[in-house]
């Protein structure tokens, strides 16, 4: 049987027509709660433009994950939010004030990691802590309490009088974390916190960021590592210095695939049942993967699937498998990225 290919709209990982992607706004009222705004918000170098009509809305206790190649501007927007920088152009707002008019106050609001902590390696870790309080006013009391609270939180009691550099580049890490964490920040910008670490250090990384978020913080977080997005309630997929995709991991998702998708084999399968199966409620598009098997995009996966089965049945044939394919988000950023025109390169994957 000759195959037949029909485009899934929106484009899957799996083969669609790329199309220029529309400009991310912000949704109505997304301002009300939100910790951070950037509303056309961009920076320029001379003649480099790094980022361009960045529009994003931070809420309150959400983790926010900016994910894209190196260069694509992540860390010129948390430059922005923290006033390193000030915005050539449009508008960024933390706690209702421009960045870069900050009182000390408000920046003691904010914890931060940048990408290349400068931590003292004749220092012990707790040395490094205690210069780190000192620097936020921390009295002595507080300061005791709070350093207990950290070491014990990134596992570091046991090396508390070891010298920071001869720890490993992981508890380096988990220190650098530590000295971020120490005033108990409300608003915390973590600049690649993972980059360089071991899996499991990051799995538990992310698990603490996670709980982080649970104690009503809100973090914003960059990471090169594609896979990493579904730990975030929101990721911003960056590129070139402007925001590709803005979406819950599963809204992005749906966004790449045109909808769910449902892989279902059957042996034999002729042309009239994959009419049929084209033609049920939901169903937006199809497209053979092989001799035997088609890919359904529609509006709900799970409801469709017990329609998928009763009507192969009533057809005579049997369905071997009726499956949700999920994208793996290599395959989400990829395709996105594409059709919005941009290399999908230099992004990292799982193993990376």
């Amino acid at each position: 049987m000759a195959q037949e290919q029909t485009s899934v709209p929106g484009g899957n990982a799996p083969g669609a027509a790329a199309n220029t992607a529309p400009p991310v706004t912000l949704p109505p009222r997304a301002a009300e709660d939100a910790v951070a705004l950037l509303r056309g918000a961009g920076k320029q170098f001379g003649e480099l433009r790094a980022v361009h009509d960045l529009s994003l809305a931070v809420p309150r206790g959400g983790l926010i994950g900016l994910i894209g190649p190196s260069g694509c501007g992540k860390t010129t927007t948390v430059r922005l939010l923290l006033g390193v920088y000030e915005p050539s152009e449009g508008e960024v707002l933390v706690f209702g004030v421009p960045p870069h008019r900050f009182s000390r106050a408000e920046r003691e609001r904010i914890g931060y990691l940048p990408q290349h902590f400068v931590l003292y390696p004749t220092l012990t870790v707790e040395e490094n802590l205690n210069f780190t309080a000192a620097t936020y006013g921390i009295g002595p009391f507080r300061r005791q309490k709070y350093k207990e609270e950290v070491l014990e939180l990134v596992g570091l009691t046991p090396q508390r009088h070891t010298l920071a550099g001869n720890i490993s580049g992981g508890q380096q890490r988990r220190l650098e974390l530590a000295a971020t964490l120490l005033h108990q920040p409300e608003l915390i910008m973590l600049d690649e916190p993972t980059a360089g670490v071991d899996p499991i250090l990051r799995e538990q990384l992310w698990a603490e960021f996670r709980r982080l978020q649970g104690a009503g913080r809100t973090l914003i977080i960059t990471t090169q590592y594609v896979t990493e997005a579904e730990y975030c309630d929101v990721v911003v997929l960056m590129d070139q210095g402007e925001i590709v995709a803005l979406g819950s991991p599963e809204e992005l998702r749906h966004e790449a695939a045109g909808g769910d998708l449902l892989d279902v084999r059957i042996p034999e399968l002729d042309r009239p049942l994959v009419a049929q199966l084209r033609a049920l409620p939901g169903v937006r598009a199809a497209r053979y993967l092989s001799e035997d098997e088609i890919q359904l995009t529609t509006e709900n996966a799970g409801a469709l699937m017990p329609q998928v089965v009763n009507t192969v049945q009533a057809a005579g044939a049997h369905a071997a498998k009726v499956e949700e394919r999920r994208l793996s988000f290599n395959e989400i950023f990829v395709t996105l990225l594409e059709r919005a025109g941009h290399q999908a390169e230099g992004t990292r994957g799982e193993t990376q």
